[in-house]
């Protein structure tokens, strides 16, 4: 497994080996062994998500799961390709506000950690594209929130995405206020 560290501390991309031939490839797409012999402990993931976004250019984001319900994610691409991001809103982080974004595709066998505490979204790049996504905590509807996509200076790569009414209806971040705090080590 390859770990890198991005800009936002906590947030990492993870890259598992894959093993193939002419059949195709084997990869062990998470191992909580494999990271803790690499320095990195996870918390316990309980839930599977798995969505497909039938076109090019279909924005999902920015949500997060508040307190008590709070969810970090490890993303991957099973199909097609996008444009992942992840947005620290711990009020009192020295990198409250600022984002960072990855491109995830079934080619690179990427995987993005999302720690709770961040926003997350993502921008389908190809049509029917599949993200999965293993979650912290178990989904919570009055958790449940989001930021207008468009409100942080993101490069989506789009101008005009295809959105839900939730995420096209969503407060700006110069209107949201966080109900995450940062806690420094």
């Amino acid at each position: 497994m390859n770990i890198e560290q991005t800009a936002l501390p906590g947030v990492l991309i993870l890259t598992p080996r894959r093993f193939g031939d002419a059949r195709g490839f084997f990869s062990e797409s998470w191992n909580r062994r494999t990271l803790e012999q690499a320095g990195v402990t996870l918390p316990e993931f309980v839930q599977d998500n798995h969505s497909l976004s039938a076109q090019a250019g279909t924005l999902r984001g920015l949500h997060f799961q508040s307190p008590p319900h709070a969810q970090g994610k490890l993303v991957r691409c099973g199909r097609g390709r996008l444009y992942d991001v992840a947005v620290d809103i711990r009020k009192g982080s020295p990198f409250y506000g600022q984002w960072v974004g990855a491109e995830l595709s079934f080619e690179n066998a990427r995987q993005l950690w999302v720690p709770a505490g961040f926003l997350h979204g993502f921008v389908t790049r190809e049509p029917d594209t599949e993200i999965i996504y293993k979650c912290t905590d178990h989904y919570a509807p009055e958790c449940d929130g989001a930021v207008r996509w468009d409100s942080l200076g993101i490069d989506w790569g789009v101008s005009a995405p295809i959105l839900s009414d939730k995420d096209a209806n969503a407060p700006a971040f110069a209107d949201f206020d966080s109900p995450f705090v940062w806690e420094s080590a």
